[in-house]
C-alpha cells in the first residue's frame, strides 16, 4: 500500500469498518459470563449490540447450550437466519474453523475435517463472507499470553493450555483451491485470513494464476504461536505488500488489540475487536465486546474519521463482485500484470 502525503487525512481514507468477534470460542462461559453468548438469543442479541454500538461486519462462531463450540451447520444456519432479520445490514462472515475449542478435559483443539469445512459454502442462508486460512500453519494461540491474561480463565488449566499450545490450523494447496471454487459457485466472499507476508504472497499466486478472481479483503492476524506478532515492523511491511486495491484489517489479541487497533485507524485500515480477541481493557480490567466496538467508535472520532454504516461497509468490501480473469483480478487490485510472453524487464500496473 501507497502512503502519499496526505494519506493520513481523514477526509482522504475510506469510512471505518468495524469487525466485530463477539463469541469467543476459545473461552468458555464462566471465563466472562457477562459477555459470552450461550443460547441462541444471547447470540442475536450480541450482533444486535454491537450493530448497535458502531460494528457492520460480524465474525460469527455458535456455542452450544453446555457452552461448547458448535460444529452443527444446522446451528450456524439458525443464526444466519435469524441474524438476517435483526441485523440486516450488517456483513456476516463466519469463521471457517468453524470453531477450536476442546471437546471436554484435554481433548484436542482442532479444525473440523476438510470435506466437513467444504460445507460451510453451502450454509443457508449463505453468509456474505467465510474467513480461509492460507498453507497449514502452527496456531499457538497462547504463545503471546502472559499469566496475567489467563489468570481465572479456564485456559490456565493445563490440559486446556496444551491443546491451544498445540493448535494448527491445515490449510494446504487442493483444500484452498476447492474451497475458493466452492466458495464462489454460492456466491460468499472468502476473507483471507493470514499470519505473514509469506502467505500473502501465495495469494497473489493464486491470483495470478487465476485460481481465485475477485476483491481482496484480507485480514493480518498477528497473534504469534506460528503468526506474526504484534511487532509495528511485521505489521508495516504486511501493510507495504499489500496491494492498493485490497481491503485491509488489523488484528491481534489481548491487550495489544488496542494499540494495533488505533494505528489502523490513523492509517486508514480498518480493525477488529470482541472477546475473541480479548476479554480485557486496562489491565486487570474485563472489557465486553461493546464496550471495545464504543472504544474504536470514540477513537476514530478524535482522528475525524468517520465510520462506516451497513451499506458502505458493503460497498468498501465490495461484497457481491467478482472478476472474469487473472488480469482483470490484478488490474483491480493493483498488481502488476502477469508478464507476457518474451517480455523483459519490470512490469508496471495500468
Amino acid at each position: 500500500m501507497h502512503f502519499l502525503d496526505d494519506a493520513l487525512f481523514p477526509e482522504n481514507q475510506d469510512k471505518l469498518v468495524i469487525t466485530a468477534a463477539p463469541y469467543g470460542p476459545e473461552w468458555e462461559p464462566a471465563d466472562f459470563a457477562e459477555d459470552l453468548p450461550v443460547t441462541m438469543d444471547e447470540h442475536v442479541q450480541a450482533a444486535v449490540d454491537c450493530y448497535n454500538a458502531g460494528a457492520t461486519v460480524l465474525h460469527i462462531h455458535v456455542r452450544e447450550l453446555d457452552g461448547k463450540g458448535s460444529k452443527r451447520l444446522s446451528q450456524f444456519n439458525e443464526l444466519l437466519g435469524r441474524l438476517r432479520e435483526a441485523v440486516p445490514d450488517m456483513i456476516l462472515q463466519v469463521g471457517g474453523s468453524i470453531s477450536f475449542a476442546p471437546e471436554g478435559e484435554g481433548g484436542d483443539a482442532k479444525w473440523l475435517s476438510d470435506d466437513a469445512r467444504h460445507l460451510l459454502a453451502e450454509l443457508d442462508p449463505a453468509p456474505d463472507q467465510v474467513t480461509i486460512a492460507i498453507n497449514t500453519n502452527q496456531m499457538n494461540i497462547v504463545e503471546l499470553m502472559t499469566e496475567d491474561d489467563i489468570a481465572g480463565t479456564s485456559i490456565q488449566r493445563p490440559a486446556v493450555y496444551e491443546a491451544y499450545r498445540n493448535m494448527y490450523v491445515p490449510a494446504d494447496p487442493a483444500w484452498v483451491q476447492e474451497h475458493l471454487r466452492r466458495l464462489r459457485a454460492n456466491g460468499i466472499q472468502p476473507h483471507f485470513q493470514l499470519a505473514n507476508v509469506a502467505q500473502l504472497e501465495t495469494v497473489e499466486r493464486l491470483i495470478r494464476r487465476g485460481v481465485y478472481a475477485g476483491p481482496l479483503n484480507v485480514t493480518w492476524v498477528a497473534i504469534g504461536g506460528g503468526f506474526d506478532g504484534p511487532n509495528p515492523y511485521n505489521m508495516m511491511e504486511f501493510i507495504r505488500r499489500v496491494p492498493d486495491g485490497a481491503i485491509l484489517t488489523l488484528e491481534t489479541l489481548m491487550r495489544s488489540v488496542l494499540p494495533i487497533n488505533t494505528m489502523a485507524i490513523a492509517m486508514g485500515l480498518h480493525s477488529r475487536c470482541g472477546n475473541e480477541d480479548t476479554i480485557w481493557g486496562r489491565k486487570g480490567e474485563k472489557m465486553t465486546s461493546v464496550q471495545q466496538v464504543e472504544q474504536l467508535v470514540r477513537i476514530a472520532d478524535e482522528l475525524g474519521r468517520k465510520v462506516a454504516d451497513g451499506k458502505e461497509a458493503r460497498d468498501i468490501y465490495r461484497i457481491g463482485e467478482y472478476y472474469d480473469s487473472a488480469d482483470e483480478t490484478l488490474a483491480k487490485l493493483g498488481y502488476p500484470p502477469n508478464r507476457k510472453p518474451g517480455q523483459v524487464g519490470f512490469t508496471f500496473h495500468a
